[in-house]
């Protein structure tokens, strides 16, 4: 499959990316489009590889918008930069203002009106302005046989223009019942919501334009003794990049000179500088502290762990949540049916004996007053806001559904090694004439429990075999060893199994060594808790949400790990490849399940779970199977990102009430005629604005200590 993304331009509500869904959807070899009104962007997944991006963008165009290949690096559209827009505006409201002035006038007893020909001057220009912002979009719409709101404006405007054209030519001493203020102060109020709407826009998206503006554009690179300075897109793998006090890191790499405070909070949500020295890894886009680093590249472009974590952003805010579904459908018909509401007015009032202009007036009410903008943006901004606020504080959110589901997890399952405990078991007990030949072993194994052996000196391993959630083999000097558990060993264990039972009772696990006779010995090892795992379970608890631990460790050992952070139910003994099984056996029981893991060897359990959390080092953000990627191994991050999906799910679930409940309130009462065009006009600016401002608020959303 090829995916694209496009910019667009020229999309003003729900019922624009609606039509555009439709349209690219429509066409043989679109797997499935998804266009977002708050980014403006399209994100378009073909099967079919004879489609190229240009015979999207005609079709894009041919249904009245504008459409050009979006590339990796470029920005989000930045809505603040409306000098143009804000000069018309000023303008328009200029000319307004003494249209509306003798109105605003009555409640203090001041009764008089402008001269019909003087209102006509100052209100065409604003037409003019009306014409070109809002026909254009509605003629596309009418090409494409839908509607818009650009549609119903333009219909309202022009309806209130013409009718006091007419009336004014019909009375040319101009002193008859004219609307040109009307069809000036709705423009006005329209464009205002717009720009107020756009700036708002820009604020939703101000973590990724954070994190997009992390990388410098240049680096410095060394060769032999010089420096020269080049684009950032000219660095290679195994270049040495240089490094002053107070920049920006520019690339992935490890540092193989000088040591220095690095402040990597804008990609962990980590607060304090982390110590790095020669040998350490860095992360582009970090800060450097006070020290002179000689960094040696190791990840450029795509590969980069920044490039990664905007990546997963926005394919969070391209996705839809799918509660969004229904205002999507509600959005695709919802043009037509306010026209039909607006001819029924019409003729309802026109029956009821009202004058022509009267009720005309009240149909213009109802196509003025009806906002799909605000349903539109409920959900996307909200779920742009919600992953915005969670990547400032490490947690990537990599698809809208993952957001909207955490907030009902009833229960959690925990990995216990690398997730509730560092991941950096030890020796503690141990026969040192058996270490060489454990670490000889275990140089070719990748498990977590391998890192514990350690040796100066090692033999030369043959006939190695690993068997997961077992142990391993090898033959050292023709003499064959099994290193492992229990159900790994082939000789009676009797003898040492009370010395094992004991060890297993502080918390140990026990490594059995046996040769082809007999059982050698044990090893105990001791993983650490982390330090925010008890109050982490403690937490969940607080909220409802049960915990389970999921271990390959034995009863005993995991038993004891459990009690001291406060899980109580235990799954020990489990395989690799069973812990898929658990997890789906334990979603049958009806519970929403979230599994947490180190997202490498607990990849199929995370992808059964409904909601998946994967603990990255900071450095790896590669973590495929999870829906959100945590940048800091630590628990506590669990509780704080159920907290931001349930803090966004409140959001959308307000920004739909309002949109709902504007409409409903608002299209009767402008049929009924209790309102006029002018508040109409207001009413409908001001909708999506709050909607928009409503989602800006979770970026006040903080963890709690």
């Amino acid at each position: 499959m090829t995916h694209y993304k496009f910019q667009i331009t020229g999309m003003t509500c729900a019922s624009c990316s609606s039509r555009i869904e439709k349209v690219l959807n429509r066409m043989d070899g679109v797997e499935e489009a998804s266009v977002n009104l708050a980014t403006e962007q399209a994100n378009v997944t073909l099967t079919n590889n004879s489609l190229k991006p240009e015979d999207l963008i005609v079709k894009i165009e041919k249904a009245g918008f504008g459409a050009t290949v979006a590339n990796d690096n470029q920005d989000l559209p930045d809505h603040t930069k409306t000098s143009g827009e804000l000069a018309v505006l000023i303008v328009c409201l200029v000319l307004t203002a003494p249209l509306v002035a003798p109105m605003l006038a009555l409640p203090f007893g001041l009764d008089w009106h402008l001269n019909g020909w003087i209102q006509l001057a100052l209100a065409t220009p604003v037409q003019i302005v009306a014409i070109h912002r809002f026909y254009r979009s509605a003629w596309g719409a009418l090409k494409g046989l839908t509607g818009n709101m650009d549609l119903l404006v333009a219909m309202g405007t022009t309806a209130a223009y013409g009718l006091s054209l007419y009336m004014l030519i019909a009375s040319p001493k101009g002193t008859g019942m004219l609307y040109f203020e009307a069809a000036a102060a709705v423009t006005c109020l329209i464009l205002v919501g717009k720009w107020l709407e756009n700036r708002a826009k820009h604020g939703v998206t101000e973590a990724i334009r954070a994190l997009m503006h992390l990388r410098p554009e240049t680096a410095r690179r060394l060769k032999g003794d010089t420096e020269e300075s080049i684009s950032i897109d000219q660095v290679r793998m195994g270049d040495v990049i240089l490094v002053k006090p107070g920049e920006h890191i520019p690339v992935d790499g490890v540092i193989i000179k000088g040591d220095s405070e690095i402040d990597e909070s804008m990609l962990t949500g980590e607060s304090l500088p982390l110590h790095k020295v020669s040998g350490d890894k860095v992360t582009g886009g970090a800060i450097n502290g006070s020290g002179l680093l000689h960094i040696k590249t190791t990840a450029v472009g795509k590969a980069t762990v920044l490039s990664k974590i905007i990546e997963m952003i926005q394919g969070a805010q391209a996705t839809k949540a799918p509660v969004q579904k229904l205002a999507d459908k509600i959005a695709a018909i919802f043009v037509p049916i306010v026209c039909l509401i607006a001819l029924t007015t019409f003729i309802g009032w026109s029956l009821h004996g009202a004058s022509m202009d009267q009720a005309l007036i009240n149909a213009i009410t109802v196509l003025v007053i009806a906002c799909p903008c605000a349903l539109g943006l409920a959900t996307p901004t909200a779920i742009m806001a919600g992953t915005g606020v969670g990547a400032r504080h490490g947690i990537l959110i990599k698809d809208a559904q993952s957001l909207e589901l955490a907030h009902k997890i009833t229960t959690v399952i925990f990995d216990k090694t690398g997730t509730l405990t560092e991941g950096r078991p030890k020796l503690v007990e141990f026969d040192p004439k058996l270490v060489k030949i454990a670490a000889s072993l275990q140089k070719g194994s990748e498990h977590s429990l391998a890192k514990a052996f350690e040796a100066k000196k090692t033999f030369e391993v043959d006939d190695f075999k690993a068997t997961p959630g077992h142990g391993i083999s090898g033959t050292i000097k023709k003499t064959s060893y099994r290193l492992g558990n229990r159900n790994h060993m082939k000789h009676d264990l009797s003898s040492f199994d009370a010395k094992a039972q004991e060890m297993e009772s502080t918390g140990m696990t026990v490594v059995w060594l046996e040769d082809g006779d007999q059982i050698l010995g044990l090893f105990g090892l001791a993983d650490t808790l982390k330090k925010t795992s008890t109050p982490a379970i403690k937490q969940l608890k607080d909220q409802g949400i049960i915990s389970v631990m999921l271990s390959g460790d034995n009863e005993k050992t995991a038993q004891k790990v459990a009690q001291e952070v406060g899980i109580e139910t235990v799954i020990a003994q489990v395989l690799p490849n069973e812990k898929a099984d658990h997890v789906a056996r334990l979603k049958k029981d009806g519970q929403v399940l979230a599994m947490v893991g180190d997202g490498v060897n607990d990849g199929p359990a995370l992808a059964t779970a409904d909601v998946s959390f994967a603990m990255a080092s900071g450095s790896d953000v590669a973590v495929h199977s999870a829906g959100v990627t945590l940048m800091r191994s630590d628990p506590m991050m669990i509780a704080q990102a159920i907290s931001i999906s349930k803090a966004t799910y409140r959001k959308i679930q307000q920004n739909l009430f309002w949109a709902f409940i504007y409409n409903v309130i608002a299209l009767p009462a402008a049929a009924f005629g209790l309102l006029n065009p002018m508040i109409a006009g207001g009413a409908m600016a001001l909708s999506s604005v709050s909607v928009v401002s409503n989602s800006l608020l979770l970026k006040r959303w903080k963890p709690k200590p």
